[in-house]
């Protein structure tokens, strides 16, 4: 029986099983939908409320609040921010009790006759920096709104069987976009048609008074959106070629996995200065937040291009396909982290193939980013203590950790050392099979299947590993644990050797380096000194990080302290960047003057060599394989 057909079975009987049980709720009995109503009109003063209707049955009734949310690998769910709950019925008001060793889980006792419940709550998003969803999400001109924050859900029944009824009310005159489907709207009221709570939760709304809906559809044979909300009306003119390599990005998107496993596709895009940057994969659409000018700005454009592309592959790889381990029937229960290298680092490789394949980058930008990647994780001495799948294991703590001493914590690594790993595979696959077979043919075999509405399809270690070798005969397992299990000192950079690259250091800046810095207001001396400082008017000359061994760590320089001057002068970039070049014909070292603490310091930093940036450089007499990867397969 098939993995799909096994689980839905397995969920079905568990409904069953659960509506026999006494205690439950009149909707997990009768699957009666649970009506939501979400006012975001005080959206700019930061409070969204909810009203929501539950049929219940009289006698003690468990409501939960979302904990663990899918994409965001721990316990994320904002509890903190919600403000004003009450519990009513018929006008009469019932007391409510939180359990004491589980904050997201709330007690009432329904009084006899009592067959509807009407709950209300405050959702407060912060303005200061959180993890995810539990970070800012408004601005005065736009919002995100994440159903999970602002509903309570009855314990005892599984998040695919329960059903809501969403109504969504918006400040005047703002749009929204959602993959949910409208059943009805008046005025700045819309309606949705009902959906489980999987899918509500699934299916996130970005809305603000500077909005456009873009059709990227192209040749795909279901709707594919994208729907820009920005704090600005300039931010979301978008240039001609930008929306064509969108489009692209479509047609490579279903050429690589050969199916897609949606009704249609939303790319929500919210464009602002005054929420959190991040992205969050769903499996009809994606949350995507840039800073405001990330459409129009070269820099910026660049630096962030790969986070669309992230997003859409994970509909197949994360939300269709998805770990055993990170499969759950309802947001409390903790994930199992130990695929995350596949779930994201497999995504972090296509993603970055899919920016390129799609002309959001050029060939050569790719080079540029790979060897950045390289780089970085060749230039890690965490990986000496602990192994790749730790971060994976840790990785909501990783998510919010300062930069200071980054290399040596190691940082949520598997994500690109899994695209490293990742390479490597395909150019293995590709030699073993003599070309005829490479990692796409593995992504529309197990990744593929028939067309048609969201499902998920769990999988195994094992199940995985035997796909693989499917598409080319080889010790898959043997080839992952060594690379994921153990400690490995060096970086995997096999892909690229065997791929016709070799990662090479000059004194040419790193293009790809030099967009983010500007985007990120940084200066990268990582592979000189050995530090990387603001620019930032706020935190100009602040040491964001220290490699731990390199000139500036052996000197003695701490991460967080603000860097005043270099040999006796004020310090700006441009005599910082001169000082690192007269050092290279001085026999002197360096002196820089930092402030740490209300502390001043003079240290002497022993460098020599100049500038040094990583690039990728063909290896003579080799196939270019990394060339064909990176090649369009859509015209």
């Amino acid at each position: 029986m098939p993995t799909s057909n096994r689980c839905s079975n397995v969920i079905a009987l568990a409904a069953i099983t659960l509506c026999c049980l006494p205690g439950l709720t009149l909707a997990q009995r009768m699957n009666t939908p649970i009506d939501i109503q979400v006012d975001m009109t005080r959206a700019a003063e930061r409070i969204l409320h909810a009203q929501l209707t539950m049929p219940v049955e009289a006698g003690p009734l468990t409501l939960l609040y979302p904990k663990y949310m899918p994409g965001e690998h721990g316990p994320t769910g904002p509890i903190p921010e919600l403000v004003g709950l009450k519990i009513t019925a018929a006008g009469n008001s019932i007391p409510w009790d939180r359990d004491p060793r589980d904050a997201y889980t709330f007690y009432v006792e329904v009084p006899a006759g009592v067959s509807q419940l009407d709950i209300e709550l405050d959702y407060l998003p912060p303005r200061a920096s959180g993890q995810f969803g539990n970070g800012p999400a408004t601005s005065d001109r736009v919002a995100v709104m994440s159903w999970n924050t602002l509903l309570l859900y009855p314990a005892g029944q599984s998040i695919y069987e329960l059903r809501y009824r969403p109504v969504l009310k918006l400040p005047d005159g703002w749009k929204a976009g959602t993959a949910l489907r409208q059943s009805g709207q008046n005025g700045n009221v819309i309606r949705y048609e009902t959906v489980s709570l999987a899918e509500l939760v699934d299916s996130p709304v970005n809305t603000g008074a500077h909005f456009r809906e873009l059709d990227l559809t192209g040749n795909a044979a279901v709707p594919h959106r994208l729907h820009l909300a920005a704090d600005s009306a300039a931010a979301i003119e978008i240039r001609p070629e930008t929306e064509a390599a969108f489009r692209k990005l479509v047609a490579e998107g279903n050429t690589l996995f050969g199916s897609y496993h949606y009704r249609s596709y939303d790319f929500l895009l919210t464009l602002s200065d005054h929420i959190d940057s991040f992205g969050l994969e769903h499996h009809e659409s994606s949350d995507n937040r840039l800073p405001e000018r990330s459409l129009i700005d070269d820099e910026r454009l660049k630096s962030t291009s790969t986070l669309l592309p992230h997003e859409f592959v994970h509909s197949w790889n994360a939300k269709y396909r998805r770990p055993a381990g990170l499969t759950r029937d309802d947001f409390q229960e903790p994930y199992n982290p130990d695929l995350l290298w596949i779930y994201e680092g497999l995504t972090q490789y296509l993603g970055l193939v899919l920016t390129a394949r799609s002309g959001l980058w050029t060939p050569e930008y790719a080079q540029e980013a790979f060897a950045q990647i390289a780089a970085e994780l060749t230039n890690r001495p965490g990986r000496t203590w602990r192994p790749l799948v730790d971060t994976a294991r840790t990785a909501y703590l990783l998510y919010g950790v300062p930069t200071e001493w980054k290399a040596w914590r190691r940082d949520v690594d598997f994500y690109n050392e899994g695209a490293l790993i990742w390479l490597e595979a395909d150019v293995l696959i590709r030699t073993l099979t003599r070309n005829r077979k490479n990692l796409d043919d593995f992504c529309r075999a197990f990744f593929g299947g028939e067309n048609g509405k969201p499902e998920v399809r769990p999988y195994t270690y094992e199940e995985f590993t035997a796909a693989l070798a499917q598409v080319a005969d080889y010790d898959w397992r043997k080839f992952l644990d060594d690379r994921i299990y153990s400690v490995r000192p060096q970086a995997p950079l096999d892909g690229f050797t065997n791929g016709g690259w070799q990662l090479v250091y000059s004194s040419k800046p790193n293009i790809r380096s030099k967009d983010r810095e500007k985007a990120k207001e940084t200066l990268d001396l990582w592979y000189s000194l050995g530090i990387t400082l603001s620019t930032e008017a706020s935190s100009l000359g602040r040491l964001l990080d220290i490699l731990p061994d390199s000139p500036a760590g052996k000197a003695g320089l701490p991460p967080g302290s603000t860097l005043v001057a270099v040999n006796g002068r004020r310090w700006n970039k441009e005599v910082l960047l001169r000082a690192i070049t007269e050092a290279q014909g001085s026999g002197a070292p360096m002196r820089l003057l930092v402030e740490s603490v209300d502390f001043f310091h003079e240290v002497a930093v022993d460098y020599r060599d100049g500038e040094r940036y990583p690039h990728l450089e063909r290896i003579r007499k080799s196939r270019d394989l990394l060339g064909a990867i990176l090649a369009p397969r859509t015209r």
